[in-house]
């Protein structure tokens, strides 16, 4: 049993913010030289992109939702 429904655009948002960490601390420990700009395309290019996938999923579970639940009349429904 799922205790919560899963949400892709979290999971790509926390991916892309996980990147931006390892590329800090990359950076951090010596292993190589990051501009302190290079995170602002990666960070806004993650959220924008965990936006139109949390639009989609959205999308897609209300097209599914519509196709369970019956249809009624207006005014009949107890």
């Amino acid at each position: 049993m799922r205790r919560h429904e899963f949400q892709p655009g979290k999971l790509v948002a926390g991916c892309f913010l996980t990147l931006a960490g390892v590329i800090y601390a990359g950076d951090a420990g010596g292993l190589w030289e990051t501009p302190w700009f290079a995170i602002i395309p990666v960070v806004a290019f993650g959220l924008c992109l965990a936006g139109t996938v949390a639009l989609l999923t959205h999308a897609v579970r209300r097209r599914r939702r519509s196709r369970r639940e019956p249809v009624t009349a207006p005014g009949k429904g107890g």
